[in-house]
């Protein structure tokens, strides 16, 4: 898969001709590159001597985010409830383009609304599109509309009541991109260490959306594809990579696809037998399925939140952080706007009834 290039061959062997022929004197000759795949590149170029010193240049810090936006921000009519330092927090992992693009749509979408300055709202319009997709016009059935909204609130309610999850901020079953709902989650911090506890409740919630269809709908939907993709991948890794199961101890089975634009997937094998690779598949089935009896019990147990929550989704058809707290206390949302909600796809439909109490 890897192949071979004449001219790359000549380009990376004159480059080293020159760096060769550099003599120290009085004027010393720095040379600098830079590339996003370092797994690619000649083991001559990092020999010393040559390119010896790598300095790896990550995504930035929440202050790094900040400064960037500032920096992005300046010559920008930006009103004065736009805070960076919050834009900073609800974009973890975003690079220096990211967040120049953030600001850009930003600018955009107050263009549209024939605004002076550059609002919070209109920032958070440009992060749902960048983050979420963008909103596209399905006409959906109202049993599908149920569906969807039931999926959601599932993903909304085991992550609020799981420990160690990162809270939900935003849930909408307004169609954006190729999903026909999406839960959004604003972690509180930037993470580089994940715990056991913290994964186990990351899995829980992925799995609540076929969680709340078997629980509220009594029958399971294509809508869960993604989320058990992530979760299969999510437990994989913890399984396989981090030692986090009893029964696979300490293993660390690497499955040889870390770089498969090399070609390293076909010729790499794995560094473990068949029989451990068939016992890493019963450990992770096994997780899968003691994290999605999790999830039923949890909502099954909160049955009326769970109608709660899908039933304002079906009549506002996206929920902030502040709604989802007031519906998760037992309390009454206002009633909505007598304009039609921003989504094509609404339509009128009945709120589901409260389910039996838990016994």
């Amino acid at each position: 898969m890897g192949g071979g290039n004449d001219e790359r061959e000549q380009t990376l062997n004159q480059i080293l001709v020159e760096m060769d022929g550099f003599e120290s004197g009085s004027s010393p000759v720095i040379i600098i590159a830079a590339t996003n795949r370092p797994d690619v590149l000649d083991p001559a170029l990092l020999r010393p001597g040559r390119f010896d010193r790598q300095v790896t240049v990550g995504a930035p810090d929440v202050r790094g985010r900040e400064a960037v936006l500032k920096i992005h921000m300046r010559g920008k009519p930006i009103a004065a409830d736009v805070d960076a330092s919050i834009l900073a927090r609800q974009t973890p992992g975003f690079a220096g383009a990211d967040l120049a693009n953030l600001v850009n749509e930003a600018a955009l979408h107050a263009a549209r609304h024939n605004a002076r300055q550059v609002a919070a709202t209109h920032f958070r319009e440009a992060l749902d599109k960048i983050v979420l997709g963008t909103e596209r016009p399905v006409l959906m059935s109202d049993h599908e509309r149920l569906v969807v909204a039931y999926h959601e609130a599932g993903h909304a309610l085991v992550a609020s009541l799981l420990p160690e999850t990162d809270p939900v901020n935003k849930v909408t079953i307004i169609p954006r991109g190729r999903a026909l709902g999406v839960t959004e989650y604003l972690p509180e911090g930037d993470r580089f260490n994940y715990s056991r506890a913290y994964l186990l409740s990351q899995l829980a919630s992925l799995l609540g959306g076929r969680a709340a269809e078997q629980v509220a709908i009594g029958e399971i939907t294509t809508g869960a594809e993604n989320d058990l993709q992530r979760a299969t991948q999510l437990s994989r890794r913890m399984i396989g990579r981090w030692g986090m199961s009893d029964e696979m101890g300490l293993l660390f089975a690497s499955e040889g696809t870390e770089n498969p634009f090399l070609g390293r997937e076909l010729a790499g094998p794995r560094d473990h037998s068949e029989a451990t690779a068939a016992r890493l598949d019963e450990a992770i089935s096994k997780l899968l399925d003691e994290r999605m009896q999790t999830a039923v019990n949890l909502l099954t147990k909160h049955r009326i939140t769970l109608d709660r929550l899908a039933g304002a989704l079906i009549e506002y058809e996206t929920l902030d952080r502040e709604q989802i707290a007031t519906l998760l206390r037992g309390d009454d949302l206002p009633p909505p706007p007598p304009a039609e909600p921003s989504g094509s796809s609404y339509r009128p439909v009945a709120r589901p009834q409260p389910g039996p109490m838990p016994a």
